[in-house]
This record gives C-alpha cells, structure tokens and sequence, in this order.
C-alpha cells in the first residue's frame, strides 16, 4: 500500500502519524484498521456532483458492509487501496473527527449550513462500534446546533439516539435508512456485512417512536433481481408498516471502480444475467432513463396506496422526491447515495 497525500502541505489528506492495526475479535476478523489524523473533517462536495448537498462528515474511508454495488468504492483507489476486498478490509480512521469538526464549526467562514453523513460510506459501520466517533460528531453538531443528516444501514444508530433526541430539539435533523428491497438470499450475498433488512425497519420504528423522523432509501433497487412488482409492493409495505415519513427509490448505477466488482459478482452468482446487464449499462453508469422512470413510479404508486409520500421539499435529509406519478416530464437526474 503506498500513502499519497500526507504530510503537512496544505493538500495533505492526512498527517503522516498512521497507525495500522489488526484487532483478535470475530466481529472484526479480516480487517485492517488505519487510524489516521485527518487535516480536514467538514468537506465541500465537488461541483459537478449529483448529490442535493454541499458538505458533507465522513469518519471512515472504506466500509465493512461490503456491499457489492456500493459506488464509494472508487475512492479507495486515490489511497492506492484495492477497490474491491480491500474497500472491504481495509477501514481508514479519521480519529481525530469529532475534535476537529468542533473547531471547523467555530471558523469564522463557516455559516452553519446543513452537513450530510453516510454520503460516501456508513458512518455506523462495524468500525464505529470500536472508535465511537459518532457521538462526538453528534454532540458537537447539537452544541452548535448546526443542521445534518445521517443516511445509515447500521442499526448502532440506536446507541445514540438520546443524542439525537437532543440534537432535533435545537436544530434541524433528518434520519433515513436504506433499505432497497426484502430478500434474504439476495441480501446475504449483495450486503453481507450488513445487518438484515427487517432489523433496519425496527431502526425506523425505534426512531419514529421516539419522535424522530425517519425516511426510507430505497436504495439500490436491482435490476431483475429486486425489482419485479411483488417485491416493490412487499417492500413499500414493509416500509409503510415501519413507520417511515417517506420512500425515496433509487436504482442501481454502476461507476467505474464498483461496476467490475458488481459484475464479477453477478457472473458468479447470476451468470445469466450478465448480458442483459452489459446491455442496459451500455450508456454508461445509469440505467436508461425510461427504467428509472418506470421504477419511481411504481413505488410513488405504491407508497400512496400505503399512505406514505416521497420526501417532502427542505427535509434534512437532502433528498430529492421521486418524479410524480402521471407526470411526463423527464425523470430528475440520478442520485445514489452510498447504502450503505
């Protein structure tokens, strides 16, 4: 592995202090923890992005989730790190996060604005159960109370929700939870590390009861593997009965640096699907636009037939509604927020 970007030139990720370690305990067997000092913690998203937020926290490169499709994989590479198991097991620690984030709040040039989690990779990972970096990113956020949102997998949320609690009494705070689909089998091979989807939906319920609002990613949904009717339905059901304020669909996109990994998964275990995929992401990383629009749709249909609606304008949690059913107007441009 050979570490770019450390130092202490002002382009410097991080400073040169790395510990790597290796922890003998069966919930972190097989990965590799680099505890880093990071230079900067509060980052503005590229302007050519797609996502509907400017900055954003992230604690954590790499993930344990090892969700096969996850689109973050690509910045493993920029390490020098393998984009595919070693994304998995090769966990990068900003240790100094929740420290660094309370003085970047005071900055004078900083103006409060609304700060996104769990954009890039999930920041209640295994790894969190270890460093506990959360609380204090939390905490900090409340004592400021500087608005934010965490998009997670990871039932560990709960641990803090007192915190949470605090936090949505000062400022604005918006929870979602990804959940793309209900299937078991499909669910241990494309998210392995991930806890099931019925234990994310009590994640939702927990929330909810506790008087934090809480939406639904339904994200990514999997071309011909996740996306036949009666799995929507079953899902949007799911997702109604948890509690949720809303369902956002989002279909799977393959960027470089995940679609070789996805696809060398799908040869493996869905061999005869592989063509079919090679020709819906011909253009490119995104299904074709009539697909996205066919699958919005759908859900939106579904989630009113349930009594729930897509996010509403200004929610926390940055997320663009899904395109109004009936509507002929072009679909809104992709999003994939990583799910993890």
């Amino acid at each position: 592995m050979r570490w770019d970007n450390l130092g202490e030139s002002p382009s410097a990720l991080f400073g040169t202090d790395i510990v790597s370690r290796t922890i003998d305990r069966p919930e972190f067997r097989g990965i590799t923890f680099h505890e880093v000092r990071a230079r900067s913690i509060v980052n503005r998203v590229p302007g050519a992005s797609r996502m509907p937020f400017e900055w954003t926290v992230n604690p954590y490169r790499g993930c344990s989730h090892a969700c096969v499709y996850c689109f973050a994989r690509k910045t493993h590479s920029y390490l020098d790190l393998d984009t595919g198991l070693g994304f998995d097991s090769q966990i990068v620690v900003k240790v100094n996060a929740p420290d660094l984030l309370r003085r970047e709040l005071t900055a004078r040039r900083w103006r409060g604005e609304h700060i996104a989690m769990g954009t890039n990779v999930d920041c209640y990972q295994r790894a969190e159960g270890r460093y506990r970096l959360m609380p204090g990113i939390i905490g900090a956020l409340r004592d400021h109370a500087n608005p934010f949102s965490i998009l997670t997998k990871g039932t560990l949320i709960l641990r803090d929700l007192e915190l949470l609690r605090q936090a949505a009494e000062v400022t604005d705070v918006g929870i979602s939870v990804s959940v793309g689909f209900l299937d078991r089998e499909l669910w241990r091979t494309v998210e392995p590390g991930t806890p099931a989807p019925d234990r994310r939906l009590d994640v939702v319920r927990t929330l909810t009861a506790h008087g934090i609002p809480c939406g639904v990613l339904m994200a990514p949904v999997i071309p011909f593997l996740g996306d036949a009717p009666d799995q929507l339905r079953a899902t949007v059901r799911a997702v109604a009965e948890s509690g949720a304020g809303s369902v956002t669909p989002l279909v799977l996109h393959l960027r470089p640096g995940t679609r070789e990994w996805f696809m060398e998964w799908l040869g493996h275990h869905h061999p005869q699907l592989v063509p079919r995929y090679e020709a819906m992401y011909a253009g490119g990383s995104y299904a074709p636009k009539w697909y996205q629009r066919h699958i919005t749709r759908q859900v939106h249909e579904l989630a009113t037939e349930y009594g729930i609606g897509p996010a509403r304008s200004g929610e926390a949690r940055r997320i663009p509604p899904p395109e109004p059913a009936g509507q002929d107007a072009a679909a809104p441009e992709p999003t994939q927020l990583t799910l993890l």
